[in-house]
Parts: structure tokens; sequence; C-alpha cells
């Protein structure tokens, strides 16, 4: 099985803002998701209704609080 890379908030922050990563959180839960969501991110039931339409080349980084 491979292994998820961890990246850091610092290590990522840059490709967030640039437009070069998306960032989800990975509770599936809206009521979750409003409680601990940082700014910028969006649901994971808004991940997947547009995952058939978000670029491939585009890293996504998903996380929980």
């Amino acid at each position: 099985m491979n292994e998820v890379p961890r990246v850091n908030p610092e290590e990522i922050y840059p490709r967030l803002r640039s437009g070069e990563a998306l960032l989800v959180c990975a509770y599936d839960s809206d009521a979750r998701f409003r409680q601990v969501h940082l700014e910028g991110a969006m649901s994971l039931e808004e991940f997947t209704s547009l995952r058939p339409t978000l670029p491939r080349d585009r890293e996504i980084v998903f996380y929980c609080a």
C-alpha cells in the first residue's frame, strides 16, 4: 500500500494561494465542516460533486482537524 505524503502548512500555503492546489476538508458532515473548515477549503461533498470537472494536474490536499 502506498503511504500518503504529509505536508506542513508552511509548505502547502504558497501552492494553495497560487491555485496550484485545492484544500478539501475531509469530514463528511456539513455541521463538522462548518465548525472546522479553513479559509478557502471546500467541503468533501462539494469536492465529490466537482471532482469530474476538476483539472487533473491540480494537487489536492485533504485535511481533518
